[in-house]
C-alpha cells in the first residue's frame, strides 16, 4: 500500500486577480500512479488544486477532519476503510463537504450505493480525463455527475424496476457487517476487528456468523472471494 501524502498545491494556470479561490480538493486512491495522474489533471485547472492525499479510506477521513477542503474525490476498492465506507463516515461528519466516487467499476449497484453515501457523482477511471475536471465542478454547485455512457442504461433499468414493481435495489448486508466482512478479507482476526472498530470479538463473530448464513457461505476463503467481487478489496 502507498505511503499517505498531505500537501498543500497552488494550480498551475494562472487566475484573474478577482476569480474565486479555487475548489480544494481531497484525493483518496491507494495506487500512487492513479493518485499522481488525477492530481495532474485536477491542478492543471485554475479552479481546482489538490491540498490533500490519502492512501486508503480511513486515512482520507482522517486528512478530511484535519485539512480544510471542499471536495473529497474516493476511490471504491481502499484497504481499511472503501471509499463508500469513508464516504458515509465524511457525510457524518462533515455534512458540508461535497464528494465524488471515482472508480474503475462501471456497476448499477455502486452507483447506486454511492449516492446512498452521500456522493454526488460518479466518475469512470476510464474516462477521468474527460469527465472528472466538470464532475468536480459540478459537485461543488451541488449538481448531481452521472458519466454519459451510464445514462441510459441506468433509466433503463429504472423503468423496467417500476414496471415490475420494485423500487431501488436494496443492500443484502448492513454497512456494520460489510466493515466486517472487508476486514476478515483482508485476514484480520476477530480480536484485531474488534480493537479497529471498537466492538467485542464475540461481537465480530456473530457478525460473522450472520455474513456466512445470510450469503449462504462456509468459511473466510468463500468471505473472501465474495468481497473481490463486490470490489471491497483488490484480488
Amino acid at each position: 500500500m502507498s505511503t499517505p501524502v498531505t500537501s498543500g498545491s497552488p494550480p498551475n494556470a494562472t487566475r484573474p486577480p478577482n476569480a474565486r479561490p479555487p475548489i480544494r480538493v481531497l484525493l483518496a486512491d491507494d495506487h500512487t500512479l492513479v493518485r499522481r495522474g488525477v492530481r495532474l489533471i485536477l491542478d492543471g485547472e485554475p479552479d481546482l488544486t489538490v491540498v490533500a492525499e490519502a492512501g486508503d479510506g480511513a486515512e482520507a477521513v482522517a486528512r478530511a477532519r484535519d485539512t480544510e477542503v471542499d471536495l473529497a474525490v474516493l476511490d471504491v476498492a481502499m484497504p481499511r476503510m472503501t471509499g463508500l465506507q469513508a464516504a458515509r463516515e465524511l457525510s457524518r461528519r462533515l455534512p458540508d463537504l461535497h464528494i465524488l466516487i471515482l472508480t474503475m467499476y462501471d456497476n448499477e449497484e455502486y452507483f447506486f450505493e454511492a449516492l446512498r453515501a452521500g456522493a454526488s457523482g460518479y466518475v469512470l477511471k476510464s474516462v477521468a480525463d474527460r469527465d472528472l475536471v466538470e464532475a468536480c465542478r459540478a459537485a461543488v454547485r451541488d449538481e448531481p455527475f452521472i458519466y454519459p455512457g451510464a445514462e441510459r442504461a441506468l433509466v433503463r433499468s429504472y423503468l423496467e424496476r417500476l414496471h415490475r414493481g420494485d423500487g431501488l435495489p436494496e443492500r443484502s448486508i448492513t454497512e456494520r457487517e460489510e466493515e466486517i466482512l472487508k476486514l476478515v478479507a483482508e485476514g484480520h482476526t476477530s480480536k484485531e476487528i474488534g480493537e479497529l472498530l471498537f466492538i467485542s470479538a464475540k461481537t465480530v463473530e456473530r457478525h460473522r456468523a450472520n455474513l456466512l448464513q445470510k450469503l449462504g457461505m462456509r468459511d473466510r476463503l468463500e468471505l473472501t472471494r465474495y468481497a473481490i467481487r463486490a470490489g471491497l478489496i483488490e484480488a
